[in-house]
């Protein structure tokens, strides 16, 4: 892998992956999305990986796609747009869907496909001054590719403001609306993220894993074609190893075998 691209640490059970383009804001290109959707998949498939956190160097988390990728784009044709969009979309899927939660760390600028991944990210902390957008628009092309994410995130209403008019938005416009669940000063952001990290440590893995798969499967569906998936998958997991010790460690009055 190389450092200029990505960053990869591990600290006990939790992850840490780091956007590692500070010259260009972290801006996408083609070799950033493939170590992207490589490292998701390893670490989804690591069990001793129990949380993921996202985070940007330098000064800004993601500031979108990168210019130069942009300009060789226009030499493409339809057939290799297509594919390098696929791609994209692709990154975004193993990121949405590692069963593990990630957490983003967001500071300075999160923008276009930056703005993209804080909707990708289970749980995303902010810092004050963070920007936001979805300024697709503004190129003359639209986020299409994070639009299914970004939906699922923020919803229709949001999603049609923010998208069409490509405008800029605040970290509190981002907490109102969804985008991200706390905000707070600059300094604090390693505390808020050790903080939501501790609370997966404490956590069952499985659970965890189960819960973010079904989340995922029954998002859009009605109550009569959820009820079988859900009854399903809870008592799958009550009578798993850890569902039983969850409980019995409850009724015990002790910690579940998989607290750290």
């Amino acid at each position: 892998m190389e450092a200029s691209l990505l960053g990869v640490r591990r600290e006990g059970a939790v992850a840490y992956v780091g956007l590692a383009r500070p010259e260009v804001r972290n801006a996408f290109n083609a070799a950033l999305i493939a170590e992207l959707r490589r490292t998701f998949d390893e670490l989804g498939g690591d069990e001793s990986v129990r949380a993921i956190v996202l985070s940007g160097s330098g000064q800004a988390f993601c500031g979108g796609a990168d210019i130069g990728w942009m300009r060789d784009s226009l030499e493409l044709s339809l057939d290799e747009n297509l594919e390098s969009a696929r791609e994209l979309s692709r990154m975004y899927r193993a990121i949405d869907r590692v069963p593990k939660p990630v957490i983003g760390r967001i500071h300075g600028a999160a923008l276009g496909g930056g703005a993209g991944l804080v909707a990708v990210c289970d749980v995303a902390v902010a810092a004050e001054e963070t920007i936001f957008g979805f300024t697709e628009t503004k190129l003359g092309i639209l986020p299409a590719v994070i639009s299914p994410f970004v939906l699922a995130k923020i919803g229709a209403s949001h999603t049609r403001a923010l998208a069409l008019t490509g405008e800029r938005f605040d970290a509190r416009r981002a907490l109102a609306i969804g985008l991200v669940h706390e905000v707070v000063p600059a300094a604090a952001l390693d505390v808020a993220v050790a903080r939501i990290a501790g609370e997966v440590r404490s956590a069952s893995p499985s659970g965890i894993a189960a819960a973010k798969r079904l989340l995922a499967e029954v998002a859009d569906l009605e109550y009569d074609a959820a009820l079988e998936p859900t009854a399903r998958a809870i008592a799958a997991q009550r009578t798993s190893p850890e569902g039983q010790d969850g409980l019995r460690a409850f009724l015990e009055k002790r910690k579940p075998r998989w607290v750290l």
